[in-house]
């Protein structure tokens, strides 16, 4: 494990957002790096994790919640949903100083339970989501293309990826927790699946003070791997899970997932509705994702040895590494991922969109042989897309586990996950 802190992309965001608005809140699944991060900015700190303190600190949110924010700035407020006053508290201590920037970091590892007394934060408390470490932070990508030249053009693709098929597997089950850098293989699968016990045990049910099954939890986490990178919908995972469960209902299956989401376990991919060309119908339904692959390989009890005998799961699951990986690089220009699929089957596992209108689209595929599909779902949803009411595509590219980055033809291209960056 890394002793020392490990650079973010996210850093600079924090840094120009910390200019400009008084308080942010770092909000994202446990374990990603959030108080870390926040840490090497903050000047003082409040802990709602510290054992030692963390009774009194509530006891105080609850009676004069102002105590706690007397400190320098900016002052660390951690996993202060722990004690939901300190919210209003934090709107109003940012009014009383006139709105002055870099005052409070918030982090936060799951979405309270609505309160109509809970101010939005609009205008006083800027939000940025946290994810794991992409391969570009954890130094397994070169990062020889950038995503963000993708779009402005002009950049010469080429490159060459280090990361062996084996490596990516094991990248893959270790996924992006900064506390398993630097971890022996065995090791850091053994403290995966102490963290998704802990997940099963104990997360699902503080999130909302709803006592939930372990065991459901468990078997929610196997079906929903077993149909990562799917469409599938709630009656399939329902049924996914009936071996074990004779009565469960669509109704207990979604709640689950909703608690999982609000604990940032669960990320799908929204669908994406582009103007098209024909009255094909498009899917609105979201494929199901986790935040990161390495939920996914720990549900299944899944080694690196193990994805190496099973290249269908791996491919899955390689899909789902590439998702995690656009959306940390997305974020950084201000763009977001979705997925398209039609009624006809074409599809693009990825579509990254950025706010002023470009967007660009990925195809993943694990192996080589499939690269010249992938091409050609591409080049169909370029011609699909009705360019009179919308920009055609900045890119179109396929996103790979081989080893060269090259150029296929004017702006199509192959990259492998290995020399992508932000």
């Amino acid at each position: 494990m890394s002793a020392e802190y490990i650079p973010r992309l996210m850093d600079s965001c924090l840094d120009d957002m910390l200019g400009y608005s008084s308080a942010v809140l770092i909000e994202g699944v446990k374990w990603c790096g959030k108080t870390w991060t926040a840490k090497k900015r903050a000047a003082s700190m409040v802990s709602f994790n510290d054992p030692a303190k963390a009774d009194t600190y509530k006891s105080l949110a609850y009676t004069d919640p102002s105590l706690l924010l007397e400190g320098a700035t900016p002052r660390l407020i951690d996993e202060w949903q722990a004690a939901l006053p300190i919210w209003n508290a934090v709107k109003n201590e940012v009014d009383n100083r006139a709105s002055a920037p870099g005052q409070f970091i918030l982090t936060g590892s799951a979405t309270p339970t609505d309160d109509p007394a809970r101010h939005s934060g609009a205008g006083r408390i800027s939000r940025v989501t946290m994810r794991p470490m992409s391969l570009f932070e954890s130094m397994e990508s070169n990062g020889a293309v950038s995503l963000m030249g993708l779009f402005d053009g002009g950049q010469k693709i080429g490159g060459r990826s280090e990361l062996t098929v084996r490596a990516l597997s094991t990248a893959l089950v270790r996924g992006g927790w900064p506390g398993l850098m630097g971890l022996p293989e065995t090791a850091s699968m053994k403290r995966m699946h102490q963290y998704m016990e802990a997940v099963a045990d104990t997360d699902m049910s503080k999130v909302d003070k709803v006592q939930r099954s372990p065991a459901t939890v468990r078997q929610l986490l196997r079906s929903l791997s077993r149909n990562i990178s799917t469409l599938a919908n709630m009656s399939t995972i329902r049924k996914d899970m009936m071996g074990d469960y004779d009565m469960i209902s669509d109704k207990t299956v979604s709640s689950y997932i909703n608690a999982l989401r609000r604990i940032f376990v669960v990320e799908d991919v929204p669908a994406w509705n582009p103007s098209v060309r024909s009255r094909t119908a498009v899917a609105t339904s979201p494929k199901r994702h986790f935040v990161d692959p390495s939920v996914a390989a720990s549900a299944l009890r899944l080694s690196p040895t193990g994805l190496l005998d099973d290249f269908e799961t791996f491919g899955l699951l390689f899909e789902s590494l590439c998702v995690r990986d656009l959306r940390v690089y997305s974020q950084m220009i201000d763009g977001e991922v979705f997925h398209y699929r039609d009624s006809y089957g074409l599809e693009a596992d990825a579509v990254v969109h950025l706010m002023d209108g470009r967007w660009g689209a990925a195809e993943v595929k694990l192996g080589s042989k499939e690269i010249e599909k992938g091409i050609r779902n591409l080049k169909k949803l370029r011609d699909a897309v009705d360019t009179e009411r919308m920009r055609p595509p900045s890119f179109l590219m396929v996103l790979t586990a081989t080893e060269y980055a090259y150029e296929v033809e004017d702006g199509i291209y192959v990259v492998p996950i290995g020399c992508l960056r932000d």
